[in-house]
């Protein structure tokens, strides 16, 4: 059964904005769409370690700070890159909070 964490509300968000959590596992960014949608990605490009919370959000998708990849948010690839991939995790709005999936996170340990 999937457990989640409360890590705050939508409004905490701008709109085609991010905001980090830290866990102890390292950083995961959460991203709001222009249509609300929320997406929980890895906070580090694997090409450089750029800040995926300092990119662009367009559409379904952030653009690294660093070197302009752009990595899709449902389901981490990078577009034009194969072996660009960024973790995803589920995170979902149960009455305008934000949950975060915690078994995916601590998951990732394990990878």
């Amino acid at each position: 059964m999937t457990a989640w964490t409360d890590i705050g509300t939508l409004d905490d968000i701008p709109v085609r904005g991010a905001r980090v959590v830290k866990t102890s596992l390292g950083c995961i960014a959460v991203f709001r769409t222009a249509l609300d949608e929320v997406y929980a990605l890895d906070d580090a490009c694997p090409h450089r370690g750029g800040p995926l919370s300092e990119g662009i959000v367009h559409g379904d998708a952030v653009t690294c700070p660093l070197h302009s990849r752009v990595f899709a948010f449902s389901t981490g690839q990078a577009q034009g890159a194969d072996t660009e991939v960024v973790r995803t995790y589920p995170v979902r709005i149960e009455d305008g909070r934000l949950m975060l999936d915690t078994k995916a996170i601590a998951a990732r340990s394990a990878a």
